[in-house]
């Protein structure tokens, strides 16, 4: 099953469908969520950002035991027994893959923008604990070597990072104008502002519409769209 098929399921809170089933299909979402924003998702807000219902522990729980499995079915000659080792491993390797490749693409915006989710209570609430602790280390350690480097021989008014004299911030902060395409979750008006006029229209479930970030995002946090 691919990611298009994953994503044409019914909705992951159904009980009809395994518990294991409804993680992996969460996992998914959340993963081409944020690789394909600009912007973190905020973690609260619903299962297409960072998941508050215990997701990533369940899935590490897996792992792990799928992991141990692995390790007691090696070396066991049974044809039969290599074949589901096989597909163990493969299982294995793509909840291992999607797992990576979604922390990847966070930590990617926090060293893109560090100063810009450390600036703000709000912001910092996108975070995870060991992310923030990350993003605080990470700034430390750059500022620390800018400071070796250049900004040593600067004035002392000339060495923040996060300077904002003469209402110019230096702070680089997530490009909001990026074009995204979302699918719509449930009936809902959809809003555009272009270069030339802005539009309107009346969004019907599972519509595909490309937006800018900045209209998009109303939809995403309230659990109407979904990026894809």
């Amino acid at each position: 099953m691919d990611i298009d098929d994953i994503l044409r399921e019914v909705d992951p809170a159904s009980q009809s469908i395994p518990a294991e089933t409804r993680d992996l299909q969460a996992l998914t979402r959340a993963w081409v969520s944020e690789r394909s924003s600009p912007e973190l998702l905020q973690r609260f807000l619903s299962v297409y950002s960072w998941p508050a219902d215990g997701l990533f522990e369940r899935i590490n729980d897996r792992i792990k035991q799928q992991i141990e499995r692995v390790e007691e079915m090696t070396g066991d000659m049974d044809p039969k027994t290599n074949f589901a080792l096989i597909v163990i491993q493969t299982e294995l390797e793509r909840f291992k893959y999607l797992v990576r490749s979604y922390l990847r693409a966070r930590i990617a915006k926090i060293d893109k923008h560090t100063l810009h989710y450390l600036s703000s209570p709000e912001l910092r609430e996108r975070l995870s604990e060991m992310e923030q602790a990350y993003a605080t280390r990470h700034q430390a350690l750059l500022h620390n070597h800018y400071l070796s480097s250049f900004l040593s021989a600067f004035p002392p008014t000339l060495q923040n990072l996060n300077d904002t004299a003469g209402n110019i911030s230096m702070i680089e902060t997530p490009d909001l104008e990026t074009a995204v395409f979302i699918r719509l979750l449930k009936d809902t008006p959809v809003e555009g502002h272009g270069t030339d006029m802005d539009d309107a229209t009346n969004g019907k479930s599972g519509d595909v519409v490309i937006l800018r970030w900045s209209n998009a995002k109303s939809l995403i946090d309230s659990g109407h769209a979904e990026v894809i």
